[in-house]
């Protein structure tokens, strides 16, 4: 009896695993795609208004803002690949996000006196 349930624990965790880089339907990654976009046009919206209210804002949060919201947009478009595919989409969605991030920074860095 525990053998079993041990036997369906192990199971359970591998199909869920499994489950991770499986892809989804092509109209759910458009919806998701979609929902994404709509989100960033948001963030990014925000951020602008933010630095028009408070001029002590700069375009670094701006910047940041549209990078969040174009990760978020690659990450929904990367599942509607599978497997491999999809982990290497998504690995350089975050390596494209981290670089913007830096030349955001460094631009802000430079920027200061």
């Amino acid at each position: 009896m525990r053998a079993n349930i041990h036997v369906m624990i192990g199971l359970t965790a591998l199909l869920a695993a499994a489950a991770c880089n499986n892809a989804k339907s092509p109209d759910k990654v458009a919806d998701n795609v979609a929902e994404a976009n709509q989100s960033a046009s948001k963030e990014v919206a925000e951020a602008r208004h933010d630095q028009q209210k408070d001029m002590s804002s700069d375009a670094y949060d701006v910047a940041v803002a549209r990078a969040d919201g174009d990760h978020t947009v690659a990450i929904q478009k990367c599942d509607s690949l599978e497997g491999h595919d999809q982990k290497a989409c998504k690995d350089q969605a975050d390596a494209d996000y981290e670089a913007t991030k830096a030349n955001a920074k460094a631009r802000k860095v430079a920027s200061q006196p």
